[in-house]
């Protein structure tokens, strides 16, 4: 059996939406004929939350394996923040002991700390191991570029200086990619020649329909809202941002236009946002609150911009209403959170780019419903106001239901889907590097 040694510094009982991947591959490597090494930084130096619900989720026989980092209680007094570079020369001795021992066949990297698949390059060559980079989301960019710089992430500066010069070291040795959008490969593609030989697999996340057996066990408590007597509890979970401002807009415009021309209808209504900032509690700022005040619908929109445990994510998909997932102005953009929200078996009300997979995704299994815009589509266009508007009137006075999703359709997006498609990858890789390997040795017989 091929053995595999998984980096990802963020692993349960890290509530990081990077391990989302590792996590529910896991149950089914085994069975697809891989046996999976787990390399990840111990707990105690992440800088998020901890949800243990999540090791419940791990095969007991995995072997997960620890690493140190830097303390960040030091660290940050320098400015240094990130795990992946706290972590890296820890990472490169781990690793180095593992694959000294000969028996690993891949290093597949799965996580959003980009700086530490730059020591696939660095173990390809010591020991002759190739590695998959699983890109997530896109490393090198200019999207914030285009930005004011009061739009742009703290030490913004900085991280996309050093993306800049740590990508290329990465990217142009890796064996394959793994990733979440087309578009993220067709950049690679440009910007490194070698890559348009390199395969570039795009496979998003899986719906994990095992977490939610594991709800009733778990009982986790809905910490956002009561359940009430006239009221429809519309929730969202997941990340906000400036990207998300054209559906942003489209959903409060519609709700305060919903107000005024279908009141009993409309006035039921609260939108409940949550875990819509990457920050810690004590720092997450709110984003949609001031946002739904400029359309005046503030006193329907309540945002929790703290990240909850991801079982407590569940349960409240579960008990709403109804679901809102606005999207990317980027039709590249793939929300994997898109497979919980069908799982959760309540009616969606999604407003997505053109060309996204969400939108095929979400007609194919027809487990709800989507309005699209196009990529000039500004914020507060009346056009995509009105078509959210028809949508979310025609859903609201028809709940409650449960959508006749076609689960034989949606079978193609589960996370033993998603690990076949990665395990596939994974074959490719090795046998083109053991042909290469085999080829110079072959004696010529005469």
């Amino acid at each position: 059996m091929p053995r595999v040694l998984i980096v990802s510094p963020h692993f349960p009982p890290v509530n990081a939406a990077d391990m989302h991947r590792v996590r529910q591959s896991l149950p089914y490597l085994a069975e697809m004929g891989w046996e999976a090494t787990v390399l990840a930084v111990d707990p105690r130096y992440v800088e998020m939350a901890r949800d243990d619900a999540l090791l419940r989720t791990i095969p007991p026989a995995t072997n997960v394996q620890h690493v140190a980092a830097l303390d960040p209680r030091w660290t940050r007094k320098l400015g240094l923040g990130s795990v992946a570079l706290r972590s890296l020369w820890q990472y490169c001795h781990a690793g180095n002991r593992l694959l000294a021992r000969g028996d690993m066949d891949l290093v597949y990297f799965s996580t959003t700390m980009f700086p530490v698949t730059i020591l696939g390059a660095y173990w390809k060559r010591r020991f002759g191991v190739p590695f998959v980079i699983d890109l997530q989301d896109p490393w090198h960019t200019d999207y914030y570029e285009r930005l004011p710089k009061e739009q742009r992430p703290r030490k913004y500066w900085f991280s996309h200086r050093l993306d800049k010069y740590l990508e290329p070291i990465a990217m142009r040795s890796v064996d394959a990619v793994i990733s979440v959008s087309d578009d993220y490969c067709a950049t690679l593609r440009e910007r490194y020649p070698r890559m348009r030989e390199t395969p570039c697999s795009v496979i998003p996340f899986g719906g994990a329909t095992r977490d939610f057996e594991l709800l009733d066990e778990l009982k986790p408590e809905n910490c956002v809202f009561r359940r009430e007597d006239g009221i429809v509890n519309v929730v969202y979970v997941g990340r906000g941002g400036h990207d998300m401002a054209v559906a942003a807009h489209a959903i409060f415009g519609a709700l305060a236009d919903g107000l005024v021309s279908q009141p009993a209808l409309f006035s039921q209504v609260r939108l409940h946002f949550v875990g819509t900032s990457y920050g810690r509690a004590d720092d997450a700022a709110k984003t949609i609150e001031p946002l739904a005040a400029q359309y005046g619908v503030e006193n329907c929109v309540r945002e929790y911009p703290a990240r909850v445990p991801y079982f407590t994510a569940l349960e409240l998909l579960r008990e709403a209403d109804m679901l809102v997932i606005p999207g990317s102005t980027s039709p590249g953009y793939t929300a994997s959170k898109l497979y919980p929200y069908i799982l959760a078996r309540r009616p969606i009300l999604a407003i997505f780019a053109e060309g996204s997979s969400v939108v095929s995704a979400l007609r194919e299994t027809a487990a709800g419903d989507v309005v699209t815009f196009g990529g000039a589509t500004a914020p507060g266009d009346q056009t995509l106001r009105a078509g959210v508007l028809e949508t979310w009137s025609r859903i609201l006075g028809a709940l409650p239901f449960t959508p006749a999703t076609q689960w034989s359709a949606f079978e193609r997006y589960t996370a033993r889907t998603m690990t076949r498609r990665q395990v596939e990858v994974f074959d490719r890789v090795v046998a083109k590097t053991s042909v290469v390997r085999a080829s110079p040795l072959q004696p010529t017989i005469t």
